[in-house]
């Protein structure tokens, strides 16, 4: 019985690899040329983008990533490869660019909370608070507009 456990309890462990995003081959990015391919020729090459730029749709962006997982941890990135090619007003490539796993960002959250502007008020100030102001004179959104 206990090796029966201890199997499952490792099983629980087991570490999950991942890839998300586009498979980026690197002959085929090598072949992506400024001043020589334009929009239709890198999407035969590469596919569509992951997504376009946000200000302009003249930046095309190819994400890949590595990510493992033991148990229920958070994910850890071991591989990223971002590459942007960039279009002039034509349509053909006028850049590309390609980074790794420096622009990752580790983002920790504050506690379990939102933190918001304005009073803090307590369970109970929340819950009965609004008693007796409901209809009272002077209060926006009366009849009348002389605060009668």
């Amino acid at each position: 019985m206990s090796t029966t456990a201890a199997a499952l309890l490792l099983a629980g462990c087991a570490q999950i690899h991942q890839h998300k995003g586009v498979v980026l081959d690197s002959q085929l990015v090598a072949g992506v040329q400024p001043g020589v391919d334009n929009k239709d020729s890198v999407e035969k090459l590469l596919g569509r983008p992951s997504f376009t730029g946000q200000f302009t749709p003249n930046e095309w962006y190819y994400v890949s990533r590595d990510v493992n997982q033991v148990a229920f941890r958070n994910p850890h990135v071991t591989k990223q490869t971002v590459l942007m090619v960039r279009f002039d007003q034509k349509g053909n490539v006028a850049a590309v660019q390609r980074t790794g796993k420096e622009l990752v960002m580790n983002v920790k959250p504050s506690g379990r909370q939102t933190p918001v502007l304005g009073r803090k008020r307590s369970f109970f100030e929340e819950l009965f608070g609004n008693i007796g102001s409901v209809g009272a004179p002077g209060l926006p959104g009366q009849g009348g507009g002389s605060g009668q």
